[in-house]
């Protein structure tokens, strides 16, 4: 049971980490629940949107676009994404929503348009006129989350990774090689630890002495809904610039929906709020001349925030041998290949992969909080 890196969690984050690296030192994964994936990556609303997250997050996102197109042979070689689309949309009342959208992404790279009402209205023909002021990103696809995730977990065992389950990690404690680990079910010993523990990332810090970086899990809530007209399979997905919901069509006519909630909520198995479920049909309902008839399906998960909103990625500079890992809000499943490849570089003390060399990693390092 001793290793030379112990990852805390076996979500994406840990999963793409230990993907990568497991071939270069031997690497545990530790999740503390039945299976890799429960809370956030399995709860995804799967878009890759280059804008999503905000200036900050873009050039992991825009890093990460040719490489889950076109992942490497040990990964599958199979594409994750699939085109999709996405219009930014703006009520008649906001259009100030829109300017300072263009503005922050001004010098991104990222291709925008601005189409007419007309063309708004025929990408998504219930889209009601007072709100046909949009922005479009044509690069916007879905991810197949569950078979990124399965790939990376699959590199990671063929590399050498031990994956173990139902580790509920209660205790950290510096020892002479480095950590000791106690779980729920045993020691573990690893001369460093990644800290890619989501939700739990304050806690898991607070165990180790760590840096005290206030990473806030907030409830995010998705319902899937049936409508009185069927949506359009091939319509893009749909954002409100104002950052009060969103929705894109699923198979059969259904719809994803979600309120665009953050309610602060302690590290747990969430469950959705009646109420958020009712104000994202409601906000679907003033924007478009949609009715919902059945709601089918409804889930939370939690995003976790770090103060500034970016990723925390780097060496803890209060606890030898503690990396960090976290602070991914819902960007850390579009960001995952870029992200894992800069972490892998730091741990590995080299340059990252090609594809995500052009990525300046300082904003995200745990110091600026120190």
């Amino acid at each position: 049971m001793k290793f030379q890196l112990a990852i805390i969690g076996g979500g994406m984050a840990g999963a793409s980490l230990a993907a990568a690296l497991a071939g270069c030192m031997s690497v545990v994964v530790l999740e503390q629940e039945d299976q890799p994936g429960y809370h956030a990556t399995g709860r995804s609303a799967a878009f890759w949107n280059e804008s999503y997250g905000g200036p900050g997050v873009q050039p992991l996102t825009t890093a990460s676009g040719p490489w889950l197109h076109h992942p490497p042979a040990d990964y599958g070689g199979q594409t994750f994404l699939r085109p999709r689309g996405a219009l930014h949309i703006a009520h008649e009342s906001a259009l100030a929503d829109r300017a300072a959208f263009l503005d922050a992404f001004a010098h991104s790279g990222i291709a925008f348009e601005q189409p007419d009402a007309a063309a708004c209205q025929q990408m998504v023909p219930h889209l009601k006129p007072d709100w046909a002021h949009a922005v479009l990103e044509p690069s916007c696809t879905d991810i197949d989350v569950a078979a990124l995730h399965q790939a990376c977990l699959a590199k990671a065992r063929r590399d050498g990774a031990t994956i173990f389950t139902r580790q509920r990690v209660t205790a950290l404690r510096p020892d002479a090689g480095g950590w000791e680990i106690n779980t729920a079910q045993g020691i573990f010993h690893a001369e460093r630890i990644v800290n890619a523990a989501g939700a739990w990332a304050g806690e898991i810090a607070a165990l180790a002495g760590a840096l005290p970086i206030a990473i806030s899990p907030l409830r995010r809530t998705i319902v899937q809904v049936q409508l009185d007209t069927p949506a359009a399979e091939q319509m893009p997905l749909v954002i409100d610039l104002a950052g009060r919901f969103y929705f894109k069509p699923e198979a059969d006519g259904r719809l994803w929906l979600s309120p665009h909630d953050e309610t602060p909520m302690p590290p747990s198995d969430v469950a959705p709020d009646e109420l958020d479920v009712a104000l994202a049909i409601d906000r679907l309902e003033r924007s478009t001349d949609w009715r919902v008839i059945k709601v089918e399906r409804r889930w939370a998960g939690l995003r976790s925030f770090a103060p500034d909103r970016l990723p925390v990625y780097g060496p803890d500079p209060k606890a030898k041998g503690f990396f960090w890992f976290a602070g991914q809000g819902g960007f850390g499943i579009q960001t995952a290949p870029a992200a894992a490849a800069i972490a892998a570089a730091i741990l590995l003390d080299e340059a990252p992969l090609d594809f995500a060399a052009g990525v300046d990693h300082r904003p995200y390092l745990p110091d600026r909080f120190a």
